[in-house]
């Protein structure tokens, strides 16, 4: 009996140390031609809940930037405190007016571009999210990931922290990683 305990007390700290990190929260995406355009628009719904912006908005402007493959469904976005989300195109200088925008969309961008698209918005009260940048390099607060069957997104503390809107810490734990 000993024996068994002493090898139980043994493995105990390798098999918390081999537990899978923390995993995402993965929205299934559905079936149907339309699933991931319907599934990005619940995402983007969702972090648009979770966003406070300095003021209230009667209606959040969430404007599209760049060439957008998953952005079909968008329009039909109304949150739960009975905010509508209107869309906007960016002009063709790509640039984001505080006044005209509350969220930016991207979509397919030159990593350059976006880089300068995002540096602009700091300390703006603009939430940013990249739907082509699966590593989260641009500084994007929020980089959609799509599996085959799911979507997640990353959230980046450091665009986060540069910008004037607060996001409610329980996204951390939905994210994956969260850098």
């Amino acid at each position: 009996m000993r024996c068994l305990l002493f090898w139980l007390l043994l493995l105990t700290p390798t098999a918390v140390l081999a537990a899978p990190p923390t995993q995402p929260v993965m929205m299934p995406l559905g079936s149907g031609p339309d699933s991931v355009a319907a599934g990005t628009a619940r995402m983007v719904g969702a972090i648009l809940e979770y966003t406070r912006w300095p003021s209230p908005r009667p209606v959040v402007r969430l404007c599209l930037a760049g060439v957008t493959r998953h952005a079909g469904r968008l329009a039909g976005i109304d949150l739960s405190n009975g905010v509508r989300v209107e869309l906007a195109k960016l002009d063709g200088q790509g640039v984001v007016a505080p006044d005209r925008c509350d969220a930016l969309y991207i979509g397919r961008v030159g990593a350059a571009p976006m880089r300068s698209l995002i540096a602009s918005l700091r300390d703006q009260a603009i939430v940013t999210i990249a739907e082509d940048d699966p590593d989260c390099r641009s500084g994007a607060m929020f980089c959609l990931l799509y599996g085959e069957t799911s979507l997640s997104f990353q959230l980046s503390i450091d665009a986060v922290s540069r910008s004037a809107v607060k996001i409610d810490p329980r996204v951390l734990r939905l994210s994956k990683g969260g850098y």
